[in-house]
């Protein structure tokens, strides 16, 4: 069964306490993000990682703060999360590039569901997934998006439950609630990489 790990809005923005939106204690989950993206990549599976990328007037700052614009310091991912050989795709139409050569292949967005962006269902219908395994920040908004997304596809998605983080934690639980009862599984990054 083909798997793809798929690592969300793991940002500097959003990860640690100088980032512009910080998700208190996201900071934690970092160690477990960069475990999973390299348990992945040494099995052969993509790990296709979402990243919001905006521009400095973008819509979505009338609702949040502005963050991870493109090219600032907080639109990054920590380096421990990243894979040698990877694939930035713009938000924009066009070309994916080599997402088969790739071992993470970035999908930038500009809302806080990565299927309204232009290129994330594009990548999936060509990467061919069978089962996905989800996890990032924040559980309630980006992730639950991204996992309601994936479970209309058909196939089984899990949810790491210690590589989540939440804004609020009965809002994290409730999102958590809904995507198991839609079908989704959740399990811990030990019974997902072993040990």
């Amino acid at each position: 069964m083909k798997t793809i790990f798929i690592d969300i809005d793991t940002q500097l923005d959003f990860l640690y306490p100088a980032g512009a939106l910080y998700v208190p204690g996201a900071e934690r989950i970092v160690p477990a993000i960069a475990r999973l993206n390299r348990f992945a990549a040494a099995q052969g599976m993509p790990v296709l990682s979402t990243t919001d990328a905006h521009t400095e007037d973008d819509p979505e700052f009338h609702m949040w703060p502005h963050h991870c614009v493109a090219g600032a310091w907080g639109q990054r991912k920590p380096e421990s999360t990243l894979l040698p050989r990877r694939l930035v795709i713009p938000n924009r139409e066009g070309e994916l590039g080599d997402i088969h050569g790739a071992q993470q292949i970035v999908v930038e967005k500009q809302t806080v569901d990565a299927f309204r962006s232009h290129n994330l269902s594009r990548v999936l219908d060509a990467l061919r997934g069978e089962r996905y395994v989800v996890y990032g920040v924040v559980t309630e908004i980006c992730v639950y998006y991204a996992v309601r997304g994936l479970l209309e596809t058909g196939c089984p998605v899990i949810v790491v439950s210690d590589a989540v983080e939440c804004l609020k934690a009965a809002d994290g639980h409730k999102a958590i609630a809904e995507m198991v009862a839609g079908g989704a599984m959740v399990a811990p990054v030990a019974e997902i990489c072993g040990g």
